[in-house]
């Protein structure tokens, strides 16, 4: 069943980057869901790729719903003009209520944050715990050193094949959500079968 995307958790850096191409991305991405009445779900800042995102979501009209942990709140780094900002107690909560409020997930380029947000959604579904499609934008061949990665991980017998195909990725964002809207969800492991899955 095709999925029906209203909402986009997105993944990326609080820090911008080193090429003005990964900014771009971000306006990219940003346009378009405003474009579309996709509201935006992200990690609350307005430093970085985050707030660029964000910017660019509000500046065409659309909608942003900001999750950020009280403590960053704290440190004044929380997006002032979000549609609506949730306040959480923690990482932990940050990350279940932006996967609770989402249709699907993009990853953009960024740290060390972002990737293990994109690796724990990914054994989420891994584990059944959702069906939601999961998307790369890699902008910029940022992630190829990380596709490379998985693709070695499958060759040595630690991910099976079926979990290679919960990430789709794309270099183009109109691609990259068309592709996740055409994405059908597949049983990723038999109960009796989850230790070689993980």
């Amino acid at each position: 069943m095709a999925a029906t995307i209203r909402s986009l958790c997105v993944f990326c850096g609080s820090a911008a980057g080193q090429r003005g191409d990964y900014a771009d991305e971000a306006r990219s991405l940003g346009r378009l869901l405003a474009e579309r009445g996709i509201r935006l779900v992200y990690g609350g800042g307005n430093i970085g790729l985050m707030g660029i995102l964000a910017d660019e979501v509000l500046s065409g009209g659309g909608q942003v719903i900001g999750v950020i942990p009280r403590h960053l709140v704290e440190r004044e780094l929380a997006h002032a003009g979000a549609t609506e900002m949730r306040i959480v107690g923690s990482m932990h909560e940050r990350k279940a209520l932006m996967a609770e409020l989402a249709d699907a997930f993009v990853a953009l380029p960024g740290g060390i944050g972002t990737f293990e947000e994109l690796l724990e959604i990914m054994t989420w579904a891994q584990l059944g715990l959702h069906n939601k499609p999961i998307g790369l934008l890699d902008a910029c061949g940022y992630y190829r050193p990380l596709l490379a990665l998985l693709q070695n991980a499958a060759h040595e017998g630690f991910l099976q094949p079926e979990n290679q195909r919960l990430l789709t990725v794309a270099t183009d964002p109109v691609d990259l959500l068309g592709r996740l809207a055409a994405f059908n969800s597949v049983a990723v492991f038999q109960s009796a079968d989850l230790k070689s899955q993980i």
